[in-house]
């Protein structure tokens, strides 16, 4: 079960790292267009913020992958940091977007549970 909340954590990670890319860096280009879907002129207009928001999952990632390199020591670490990818899922799917909850909050939640589960 270690191994299967490792690799959950691990794919949760890679999932915002992702989205530090599309955010902080393709924002404005055409595949940030594809991804979002928000007009060029929302898009250019919106981009500090969404470096912003960007540099936040960033932290996300770097906070579970610093678990994930603690290995059972590093718990709390694990559960801390997915409860904000939750939160942040649940937030942002209320007041953003209805799919980030499925794309953030759900995934976060699978591997939050898995964590307990995988605890001796």
């Amino acid at each position: 079960m270690a191994i299967l909340s490792n690799v959950a954590i691990a794919f949760v990670a890679l999932l915002h790292f992702g989205l530090l890319v599309l955010e902080m860096f393709l924002w404005t280009r055409p595949v940030g267009h594809r991804v979002f879907g928000l007009p060029p002129a929302v898009m250019t207009a919106s981009a500090p913020l969404a470096a912003n928001q960007g540099l936040y999952n960033g932290f996300l990632a770097a906070g579970l992958i610093w678990g994930l390199l603690l290995g059972g020591a590093g718990f709390a670490i694990k559960v801390f940091f997915l409860g904000c990818v939750i939160t942040a899922g649940i937030f942002g799917a209320a007041t953003a977007k209805r799919s980030i909850l499925w794309l953030q909050a759900v995934p976060g939640a699978i591997a939050l549970l898995l964590v307990f589960l995988a605890r001796p």
